[in-house]
């Protein structure tokens, strides 16, 4: 039997006019694989991630999910969506809406569950994202953190096969971010499949299966997290990871080695 990825992308490319986003990037992940993208800014890290799930059409290649070619036609493109969830840097919750309404609209109007199932799973959600006491507020009375872990919650009220997450603690005040890390921690030790781009670089050494190097627009390197970040084999890594001033800090998110 041949065996098949979760995800493959093959050869991808994609230009903004004259800009080079992505030159020929191809990448495989597993089912219950944790992979963290990194990179400068602007290294095709998140037009990747925008590729991989339809958001953005790459101008040559492939990008395979769950053995479908997520370019054969727009169906195709919406059912990937349905089981591919994605957390963005600025949480794009709808700010109108109560956050357990933020959480069933998508089951309820995607996947058309009833309402009451619809709530059920959302409260569950809540609470493994340690948010069950803010079910009917809205948005705006949430600090950044809270917002980030809803926005998880949501992505996760699909039940998607596979997580996106776009550099999801970003735009988060350095108290929060170990509370969002340690959410998708959990994620991963649960084994849900995850692609992560991110800067911290902690979270990548400690989480990650794989940790894929990216510059200009092509992948550099790629390899267990002990190797990209102990002893990598591309001059570009060093320089990344010296820029970043990588001593190798740990977060205080209860994050243990992988073995």
């Amino acid at each position: 039997m041949t065996h098949t990825p979760i995800l493959a992308a093959r050869d991808v490319r994609k230009r903004y006019g004259a800009v080079v986003a992505l030159d020929g990037v191809s990448l495989d992940v597993e089912r219950g694989e944790v992979v963290c993208l990194i990179g400068p800014s602007g290294s095709g890290k998140s037009t990747l991630l925008r590729c991989l799930n339809a958001l953005e059409t790459v101008d040559s290649g492939t990008v395979a999910f769950e053995g479908r070619d997520i370019r054969a036609k727009a169906d195709d493109a919406r059912l990937v969506r349905r089981r591919m969830g994605m957390v963005f840097q600025n949480f794009e919750l709808f700010p109108h809406l109560s956050v357990l309404r933020n959480l069933t609209i998508g089951p309820t109007t995607v996947l058309r569950l009833d309402m009451a199932e619809a709530e059920q799973r959302a409260r569950a959600l809540l609470l493994r994202v340690g948010l069950i006491d803010k079910a009917m507020v809205h948005p705006s009375a949430l600090s950044g953190g809270q917002q980030q872990r809803v926005a998880i919650a949501r992505a996760l009220a699909m039940e998607p096969a596979l997580m996106l997450f776009d550099e999801p603690t970003s735009a988060l005040d350095p108290e929060t971010i170990g509370e969002v890390l340690a959410v998708m921690k959990g994620l991963a030790d649960d084994g849900m499949t995850m692609v992560v781009v991110t800067h911290e670089m902690d979270f990548a050494r400690r989480v990650a299966d794989r940790v894929v190097v990216f510059d200009h627009g092509r992948i550099i390197e790629v390899g267990p997290p002990a190797q990209i970040f102990e002893a990598p084999h591309a001059a570009r890594t060093r320089d990344f990871l010296s820029h970043l001033g990588w001593h190798g800090e740990s977060i205080d998110i209860g994050i243990k080695e992988k073995t």
